[in-house]
């Protein structure tokens, strides 16, 4: 028997096409990229963001299972290779309440008690600001901003100087000075750092809660009303509903900041031992301990990232509530009648206690020798002007007579100043990507990949650069204690805030303008310069001053990164109080205030804004 394939015969193969076809295809995709260069410029910053947020957590990540260089003979394994030795460091062996549960405990409580402080004094003062006619709201709405404005760890610095007792080293506290001897508890420890905090981040609160109980339209209460609500009830079932949103953000958002806050719980935790998770993590990196460094910031990056999408959950499912309401939105001012002054008295008090209090007790500080006793001759600007102190071999004169104060100034402009530039013009150009090339894979993916660095508390962020450029790995040669490493990392912590600006403004920009400027035979790069940089000139200088106010006071992610070499205000005034130089310490941080106060002046003159003009101010 004869088989036969019955099959039909495979076609021919198509013939391969010219080479000169090819070229002229590549050449006309070339051209096109080379007029409209918009899906190449996001796929490069796709790359450079990946490299720069997703490598440094996976490298972090990588080292809480890898063997470091001089932990072999603990692992009993070659360096580089895998382990569990760190975990097992970290969550079950006998240090590991000191090392990570009790800095979690601590933590967790310190974090819910600032967050009920914060939503307790912001939420107040929002309520009286928004909704009433207390005395004096147009300047209180400016004036309870402000100490948001501060380094957070100046409330910490003027809460030693009034408390400070004979625990730790230095100068004595104001209350030590008259016999007065403050119990631990109300000189170090939780206690202080929920307060400090809880002034700190109120205004946070403020701006969130007040912009949203602005804008709810009191005729759906005064409906509730007619109908014989009574107050509860519409409080509970019209108020508060509408207000969820704004008020699950802020909590979360307060507690996920809580969260990477190096300054204040360092120096009131340290002298009683009271760690957090960001100073255990720090004393980590301070004792080479690479490893365990890694498994605590991978922590500090998860919890950080499921406070952030809790939140964002939370957002999603209480989107009905913002649907709620009628075209005549009106806003209706409760009168206090005689209560209108004492209310503006008490939101006085608070702007009292939260910036005049702290920066007076600074100030005071710096001006005596000895705190608090304010004699004729206990006066002396010697902490300024001195060109010896006796005693101090450390910082041996006045803050302005040597070169350290002029050099980290010098360090903390131009490095946060570059970092600024480059991320309002990054961010820009990210918007200008995001918008232009809506719907593309490459616009959506540069979208998230830039909101990124938002998930992750500063201090854990920094560990993972310290993790991935430490040492050289390929052509990337090590870049720790340099000027480039502190750019970069203070340019990609702060792009998620430039980035969602250059997104906003870009997409009040139609396409007409550059289509007629390429009408006229304008290139890419000149319709950029001469079209869109102009256009957008408010928004390009909000993305950068912005990071630069932010940058300037910015700790937890530059104290791991700095050296000697590299010293900005921040370190140096953190370096100053290690030495229990209070006095010179205090006045560092007046400076930077007084840097971060002109900041905020000139950028809300450059862009005629205001923080508080979402609460009437």
């Amino acid at each position: 028997m004869v088989i036969t394939d019955s099959r039909p015969a495979p076609p021919p193969p198509a013939p391969a096409a010219p080479p000169a076809s090819r070229l002229r295809r590549w050449r006309y995709r070339l051209s096109i990229a080379r007029h409209e260069p918009t899906l190449v410029i996001g796929f490069v910053l796709t790359l450079l963001l990946l490299y720069l947020v997703i490598a440094p957590l996976v490298a972090v990540l990588s080292d809480a299972f890898r063997v470091q260089f001089g932990d072999e003979p603990k692992t009993g394994q070659p360096a580089g290779g895998w382990t569990g030795y760190y975990l097992w460091r970290v969550f079950r062996s006998q240090i590991s309440s000191i090392l990570f549960w009790q800095p979690l405990v601590n933590t967790l409580m310190v974090a819910v008690g600032v967050t009920v402080l914060a939503l307790l004094l912001g939420g107040v003062s929002a309520f009286l600001l928004t909704r009433t006619d207390i005395a004096g709201r147009k300047w209180l709405s400016t004036a309870l901003v402000v100490p948001y404005m501060l380094p957070s760890w100046t409330f910490a610095l003027a809460w030693l100087a009034l408390f400070k007792n004979d625990r730790s080293g230095g100068q004595v506290g104001i209350l030590e000075a008259r016999g007065i001897n403050t119990p631990d508890w109300l000189a170090y420890g939780a206690v202080p750092i929920i307060i400090c905090l809880g002034v700190h981040y109120f205004p946070f609160v403020l701006l969130l809660f007040g912009n949203a109980l602005r804008r709810l339209d009191s005729q759906l209460e005064d409906s509730a009303r007619v109908l014989g609500a009574g107050r509860r009830t519409v409080l509970g079932r019209i108020t508060l509903p509408l207000m969820l949103p704004s008020l699950s953000s802020s909590v979360l958002l307060v507690f996920g900041r809580v969260l990477g806050t190096f300054g204040t719980p360092y120096i009131l935790g340290l002298p009683v031992d009271f760690n957090l998770l960001s100073t255990s993590l720090f004393s980590s990196v301070k004792n080479h301990e690479p490893g365990i460094t890694a498994v605590l910031a991978t922590v500090i990056v998860v919890i950080g990232v499921a406070v952030v999408v809790a939140d964002a959950r939370l957002l999603r499912e209480q989107r009905r509530f913002v649907t709620v309401g009628s075209k005549g939105a009106m806003s209706r001012m409760i009168s206090l009648g005689r209560w209108r002054r004492p209310a503006g008295l008490v939101a006085a008090g608070v702007f009292v206690v939260g910036v005049v209090v702290p920066v007076l007790t600074l100030a005071l500080s710096t001006v005596t020798t000895t705190p608090g006793v304010f004699r004729g001759d206990n006066f002396t600007l010697k902490y300024w002007l001195a060109a010896d102190l006796p005693g101090a071999p450390g910082f041996p004169h006045g803050i302005l007579r040597g070169t350290e104060l002029f050099h980290a100034a010098w360090n903390s402009l131009r490095i946060v100043g570059l970092a600024a530039v480059i991320c309002g013009l990054t961010g820009l150009l990210i918007g200008y990507v995001v918008v232009r090339a809506d719907g593309s894979r490459i616009a959506g993916l540069l979208r998230q990949v830039s909101f990124l660095p938002y998930l992750v508390p500063g201090i854990a962020f920094a560990a993972a650069f310290l993790s991935l450029f430490a040492v050289r790995r390929g052509p990337v040669p090590a870049l720790y204690g340099s000027v480039t490493l502190l750019v970069i990392v203070l340019a990609v912590t702060h792009l998620p805030y430039a980035s969602r600006s250059g997104i906003s403004a870009m997409t009040q920009l139609g396409r007409e303008p550059e289509e007629a400027a390429q009408v006229t035979g304008a290139g890419w790069l000149t319709r950029i310069r001469r079209v869109v940089v102009p256009i957008q000139r408010g928004s390009l200088v909000t993305g950068i001053v912005l990071p630069f106010i932010s940058g300037i006071k910015e700790l937890s992610i530059v104290i791991m990164l700095t050296t000697t070499g590299t010293q900005l205000l921040t370190t140096l005034s953190v370096n100053l109080i290690d030495y229990a130089y209070d006095q010179m310490a205090n006045a560092v941080v007046l400076v930077i205030a007084l840097v971060a106060f002109l900041a905020t002046y000139l950028t809300q003159r450059l862009t005629r804004t205001s923080l508080a003009s979402g609460l009437g101010g």
